[in-house]
């Protein structure tokens, strides 16, 4: 039993952590700067291969090109609560049937239990998946997962018809997060909400699995306080 309870603790504890010191900045901001990675890190995976850092670029239009290899994932060193994030992202036109990736947010800790991914919630941008919502590690929310109790992998599928646009066009999703909800739409169209987030903050991060894509956008922006109100977009936000 005391076995049992010291990784309990611990995560409940990393969950305490996370949302203690999570910011809200003053206005938007974009959080990949068109020039270096300031501001970020790179999270190696327990199972990876020892590799050098990531092979990324930005091209001259300030868009970052991610080889996504090796497997591990980039992780802003702030935490934040309480904001919209706007994502634009492409696959080649030529994607392999295999291209994966995924958008990380509230993470509350590294890789657990020499597993691949922490503590955290996955907004899936897997080609045809996109809105999926995976709850990884011990992470949780209130809505039934749409996988079976106990799955390798749970999942929450989105809401609404595939809402992506063709391989090598240009995607957008908004992820709107206030308080222990969230809320999904890619392309405008709302594809997942779910409540009781736990945790409700943390570090915002992206997957490298192996494939490449690009990255045009990665803008945070604080919500107005709330009264009364789950969600408060930004002004000139759009529900």
């Amino acid at each position: 039993m005391k076995r049992l309870l010291l990784p309990l603790t611990l995560a409940a504890c990393l969950l305490h952590v996370a949302a203690s010191h999570a910011q809200s900045p003053a206005k938007a901001v974009e959080l990949f700067n068109g020039q270096d990675l300031a501001g970020w890190e790179v999270v190696s995976l327990p199972t990876a291969p020892a590799e050098t850092s990531p092979r990324w670029q930005y091209t001259s239009a300030g868009v970052l090109a991610i080889t996504g290899k090796p497997v591990s994932y980039l992780a802003t060193k702030a935490t934040y609560e309480n904001y919209a994030l706007h994502v634009e992202w492409r696959w080649p036109a030529n994607a392999a049937k295999n291209s994966n990736s995924g958008i990380l947010l509230h993470i509350a800790s590294g890789p657990t239990n020499h597993t691949a991914w922490p503590v955290c919630f996955q907004m899936q941008l897997k080609p045809t998946r996109a809105g999926d919502l995976l709850p990884m590690a011990e992470a949780k929310f209130a809505e039934k997962l749409t996988t079976a109790a106990g799955a390798k992998t749970p999942q929450l599928d989105r809401v609404a018809a595939d809402s992506e646009k063709p391989l090598g066009e240009w995607n957008a999703c908004d992820i709107v997060c206030s308080g222990s909800t969230m809320e999904v739409r890619v392309n405008g169209v709302l594809q997942n909400k779910v409540t009781g987030l736990s945790p409700a903050a943390g570090r915002i991060g992206i997957q490298l699995e192996g494939t490449p894509y690009e990255v045009r956008s990665f803008r945070l922006t604080p919500l107005r306080p709330s009264i009364g109100s789950d969600l408060q977009l930004p002004p000139g936000g759009s529900r």
